[in-house]
């Protein structure tokens, strides 16, 4: 009984401090959903910081199959500096985000190649390219870089879900909940869209991601999702 008690105040002391490092109106949130529940509510934090954390190979797996099936596409219908070349790079955004990699790489004495900027353009630059506003890409060329069934995807086939995946991962990288999406629907969404891409990288996933595994079984889990 003793030790129970203790293990009850040592608990308690946990969650009073660690209280205090999250923001009120983020663990509001998790308070809510638990009912009140306070340990309850820090269980639905740590799940969703698990999850969160399983959910990075896929996710990690699909932005890298992406960029570089675009840098390959573009290395051989355009150039290798196709970044710089205004047809392509229409918006503010992306002159941005290609302005920002070079500088960081510049800034970090690193030498600025083709294949460095790539590696320093984020996720939401590469679904721009996808968008409707760059319909000339894709029918230039962009097409090449997804199939199904043998025979190439549409582009709102690939857009559309790149979208969703996209908020979430940007929930995720921003340490946000999650837990009231429906997460098994969005990981098999991933796995989908990279096979369009390569099923090779697809494969990779369904083989290294903890999803699953990590994926609470039990009544924690929220009713109601998107």
């Amino acid at each position: 009984m003793q030790e129970n008690s203790e293990k009850t105040i040592y608990t308690q002391a946990i969650q009073a401090q660690f209280a205090s490092v999250l923001s009120s109106d983020r663990f509001s949130r998790y308070l809510v959903w638990a009912g009140g529940d306070k340990e309850k509510a820090f269980q639905l934090y740590a799940i969703n910081t698990q999850i969160s954390e399983a959910l990075y190979t896929p996710l990690q797996t699909l932005e890298i199959t992406l960029r570089n099936r675009i840098h390959e596409i573009f290395l051989h219908h355009f150039t290798a500096d196709w970044f710089d070349e205004p047809s392509i790079i229409t918006t503010n955004y992306q002159r941005e985000r290609v302005q920002k990699a070079k500088a960081d790489l510049l800034a970090n004495k690193k030498e600025v190649t083709p294949s460095a900027i790539v590696a320093k353009l984020m996720f939401g630059f590469w679904t721009t390219l996808l968008d409707k506003h760059h319909i000339h890409l894709w029918h230039a060329c962009l097409h090449k870089i997804a199939s199904k069934d043998d025979r190439y995807l549409d582009r709102k086939s690939l857009a559309t879900p790149l979208t969703s995946i996209r908020i979430l991962r940007n929930r995720i990288a921003h340490h946000e909940s999650i837990l009231h999406w429906n997460l098994p629907e969005h990981h098999a969404r991933i796995i989908e869209t990279t096979r369009y891409l390569s099923p090779f990288a697809a494969e990779w996933i369904s083989e290294h991601s903890r999803f699953h595994a990590v994926y609470p079984q039990h009544d924690l889990l929220l009713t109601q999702q998107k």
